[in-house]
């Protein structure tokens, strides 16, 4: 899902590869990944989702009856955040018992095969462990799975969490400031080609001043935040002896965790 954080953290999500390609292939031999969508085609996820979608066929038609009664903002408010924890309450009672299930059955193929950290095979090009068939065989099996007793070795490959470091607030503010000047200008362009509207040649150099524009001011704006953000990746990575850092989406399993560290950087 995208946001409006998403215009400074794009540029900077993959911040570093902190070594030769030749010590990369050697240090991430206990790297596993896993395909997730295959996880989740798996029958029993498929039924659990099917009686998430009845639940919410049978709850769209008393929400909309509810909104109908709403008096006011305040009540409309009421009425969805009410109906929102119903829907989220029942996604967890449903999917929780194999969200976990399948977590735990990753973290023992990921011990059993000594490997510091799983991600999402979407990110892997070349390399890694598949242990995709094992945590499937394990969820799909007879009887409890049962967690490892060991935690996963210290690991090469570190991660940071998109969402907290985009709630910085000079991080928040840019962001903020950029959409408003990106609505304000798409508004003003808007106005000018519709008075233009006859001179095809006049429209067309509105629009490019128009995106450049928008260029201009994400260089303004957004670049040193990303170029800052990109930089205290770096050194962070470097002081812990990492030589990969990714987004906190594609880690499934193990890692290390610098978002703390990054966000106190960038402070």
């Amino acid at each position: 899902m995208k946001s409006k954080a998403t215009l400074l953290w794009a540029a900077a999500a993959f911040a570093a590869v902190l070594a030769a390609p030749a010590a990369v292939a050697a240090d991430l031999t206990d790297v596993g990944y896993l395909d997730q969508a295959a996880v989740g085609a798996l029958p029993e996820f498929q039924r659990a989702n099917a009686q998430v979608a009845q639940y919410k066929t049978r709850l769209d038609p008393q929400f909309a009856a509810a909104m109908k009664h709403a008096r006011n903002d305040a009540d409309r408010q009421r009425i969805s955040g009410e109906f929102q924890q119903k829907f989220l309450d029942k996604q967890r009672q449903v999917l929780g018992p194999l969200f976990a299930r399948a977590q735990t059955a990753i973290a023992q193929v990921a011990s059993n095969g000594r490997l510091s950290v799983v991600v999402d095979k979407r990110i892997v090009v070349y390399g890694g462990q598949n242990i995709t068939k094992s945590v499937v065989d394990l969820v799909t099996g007879p009887g409890p799975v049962v967690p490892p007793a060991s935690t996963p070795p210290p690991a090469v490959i570190g991660f940071v969490d998109q969402s907290q470091i985009d709630q910085l607030p000079k991080i928040k503010q840019a962001n903020d400031n950029f959409l408003k000047f990106a609505s304000d200008a798409r508004q003003s362009a808007l106005q000018k080609m519709q008075a233009a509207k006859n001179n095809q040649q006049q429209q067309q150099q509105i629009f490019q001043q128009y995106q450049k524009s928008l260029t201009d001011e994400q260089n303004r704006t957004l670049k040193p935040l990303v170029d800052q953000t990109r930089s205290a990746m770096a050194n962070v990575a470097h002081q812990k002896n990492l030589i990969l850092v990714i987004d906190r989406a594609d880690i499934i399993y193990g890692g290390a965790d610098i978002t703390a560290d990054v966000q106190n950087a960038l402070k």
